[in-house]
């Protein structure tokens, strides 16, 4: 069931990101199938993050640590374009609106997500059965590069 919310949150904030935004599109927005539209790119970015984005994160990873991270921004931004290409009737004018898609997905989600308190506990710690594939990630990423040898001094 906590599934079937998130997706509903999801589409909502695709819903509200794509009024706020003119270079995003969701087709005909006065009909179901604008609706429906919603729900499958909420589903679609959704599964893209689950699956392509660890594998784009651990691929991208050096450039990601010189940029300080900034280079995920670019990482939502094709996730988003990726998705434009796979759903009908939902296009991005340019990798530009891609990006401020993504940004302001995310703000609204977030914003969304604070009214729905069942996956939170009160310390604010986000709880969960099992953990993401970018949990995984991070864990793998560690054990394989621990960050500890980067920090330790010349033993000159």
């Amino acid at each position: 069931m906590n599934i079937l919310i998130r997706l509903i949150i999801s589409a909502i904030a695709v819903l509200v990101t794509d009024l706020l935004l003119p270079g995003v599109s969701l087709g005909d927005m006065g009909t179901t199938n604008g609706l429906l539209t919603a729900l499958l790119v909420a589903a679609v970015l959704g599964l893209l993050n689950a699956l392509l984005k660890p594998l784009l994160i651990l691929l991208t990873l050096p450039v990601t640590m010189v940029t300080l991270g900034l280079f995920l921004l670019v990482i939502n931004a094709v996730i988003v374009i990726i998705a434009a290409r796979i759903v009908p009737g939902f296009s991005v004018d340019s990798f530009w609106w891609a990006l401020g898609f993504s940004l302001l997905l995310s703000l609204v989600t977030s914003v969304l997500n604070a009214f729905d308190g069942g996956s939170q506990r009160a310390d604010g710690v986000i709880t969960g059965e099992h953990p993401t594939p970018a949990v995984l990630l991070a864990l793998l990423t560690q054990a394989l590069f621990p960050i500890g040898l980067f920090l330790r001094p010349d033993p000159r």
